[in-house]
């Protein structure tokens, strides 16, 4: 039997699960991905925004073959090259590309890039593997580094490599893992050589199904255990799951008398019991009373850039590029809409959100969100940002109410919320089967992360293509606030409120 091709990527698949490993291998027809584009982009552009932190490197393309990658590695380290980029090699069938490698007249330095804002236990096992295999091979390496993003950075002018970046130096780290890589190489070879595609490992579910990264094989590893069962409980911590689990305490049944969090527990109940809704009319009319004409139903869109596009922002910021408004200036007035909706080349994006918001929310009045968490912290780093706009930033938070409040106290609770005071939750479940208020129906974007994807694609499209994907951002961030409106009168329909 030929020896097993091994690469750094699925090295880090086995260390988090065999099994995984074994899936991934011999049936991944079964994973279920739910690929987020913007993760992926935003690891592309650190990678790539990496390769000059030592100045002028050479890169080993990524579209070359295996052994043509090796090779062109080989002649680069020969013609004394003193940044490789995807630099490639391979030691007994155990294959690494390393993110820069910086060679020294006494050896080599590897530098893993990571678009993260902290180390996590995975990266070490990464380029543990990459200095086994390097070392093999008989190059001197003499540090091995973890490259993240440092998240205190602010951009002022122009990029600050240096700045943007950490360092952690890893290599005392490193050596003391090698028996240890060793092993595990060991280990992946023997059950690949027990488990052919026949054979599937017998391994079961546990917390490392989510840890380091959320497993695509989830669904096929679970589809026996009843539903609904303890890892449908909505808010309960991954561990505590999986502690009910070992015990036998799987289904709704098996958890209905435990001593567990009273939320989950209603949950359960309801589910189990079909129980009606839970209206607690105090906590809306207390609500509802407090309101101040004109009503402002707004919602926010944002992205987060891992590199900074504008001065005065961090890695990662939430930086606001869409506004839906609707307006009810006094009572039994007409709906009115408004909204916003910025140019992906405006330089100036984060002003120009601010002063359109500014600009259609003339009065002191109501203003109304879901989840004020959000919207109140991206108007506070506004106002931090843009001093002579901070009052009326201010004067928003303010005057802000929270129509998530009800249902994350459970004041207001109905089965098919599911634990969930997401508002993709809370929706159907007051307004069922209505065509108009189901997100799954809008073109394009139906949620969040989809908005931030589809906004930061505009730079790569035509004018017709823009076009399309502006009206669908400016529909799915109007169903948001429609939303709103819909749950304000809910409340009054239950309470009987004038």
């Amino acid at each position: 039997m030929d020896k097993l091709f091994l690469s750094k990527s699925s090295y880090c698949d086995c260390i988090q699960c065999n099994k995984m490993f074994w899936l991934n291998k011999y049936k991944k027809d079964l994973a279920v991905v739910n690929v987020n584009d913007n993760i992926l982009e935003n690891g592309r552009k650190v990678g790539e925004f990496a390769k000059g932190l030592f100045g002028d490197y050479v890169e080993v393309p990524y579209d070359l073959s295996i052994n043509k990658r090796i090779e062109k590695t080989k002649e680069l380290l020969e013609n004394n090259q003193n940044v490789i980029a995807e630099a490639s090699f391979n030691y007994d069938n155990n294959f690494c590309s390393v993110d820069l490698l910086k060679i020294n007249p006494d050896g080599v330095e590897i530098y893993e890039v990571k678009s993260s804002t902290e180390i996590k236990n995975i990266y070490y096992e990464d380029i543990a593997y990459q200095y086994y295999v390097l070392s093999n091979l008989g190059l001197t390496v003499n540090g091995a580094y973890i490259v993240y993003v440092n998240n205190k950075y602010i951009k002022i002018g122009e990029l600050d490599i240096k700045q943007y970046f950490k360092n952690e130096n890893v290599t005392e780290t490193v050596k003391e893992m090698q028996n240890s890589v060793k092993t595990n190489i060991e280990n992946v070879r023997e059950l690949i050589q027990s488990c052919d595609c026949e054979n599937e490992p017998d391994s079961n579910i546990g917390p490392n199904c989510f840890d380091p990264y959320e497993c695509a094989f989830w669904q096929y590893c679970t589809k026996d255990l009843p539903k609904p069962n303890v890892f449908d409980i909505a808010g309960m911590w991954t561990s505590k799951k999986f502690e009910n689990y070992y015990n036998g305490k799987i289904s709704f049944e098996d958890l209905k008398n435990e001593d567990i969090n009273e939320k989950y527990l209603e949950q359960i109940d309801f589910e189990l019991n079909n129980r009606p809704p839970k209206i607690n009319k105090k906590t809306l009319v207390d609500i509802l009373d407090s309101l101040k004409y004109p009503l402002y139903f707004i919602d926010y869109e944002s992205i987060q850039p891992a590199i900074p596009v504008y001065d005065g922002t961090k890695p990662y910021q939430q930086i606001p590029f869409q506004y839906s408004l609707h307006i009810i200036k006094e009572k039994e007035a007409p709906l009115e809409h408004k909204e916003f909706l910025a140019d992906i080349n405006d330089e100036n994006m984060i002003r120009t959100f601010a002063e359109n918001m500014i600009k259609d929310m003339p009065e002191e009045g109501s203003v109304i969100v879901y989840n004020s968490g959000f919207e109140s912290t991206r108007n506070k780093e506004i106002g931090e940002m843009f001093p002579d706009l901070s009052s009326q930033m201010e004067m928003f938070n303010n005057n802000m109410v929270d129509l998530m409040a009800p249902f994350r106290a459970r004041d207001y609770y109905t089965k098919e919320m599911k634990g969930s005071y997401s508002i993709k939750y809370v929706l159907p479940a007051l307004y069922p089967d209505d065509p108009e208020l189901d997100y799954s129906n809008l073109p394009l974007v139906h949620k969040g992360d989809e908005a931030s994807e589809a906004f930061l694609s505009l730079k790569d499209k035509n004018s017709e293509e823009q076009e399309i994907i502006r009206d669908a951002l400016l529909k799915y961030c109007e169903l948001d606030t429609l939303a709103m409106i819909k749950i304000w009168q809910n409340f009054k329909q239950v309470t009987n409120y004038e």
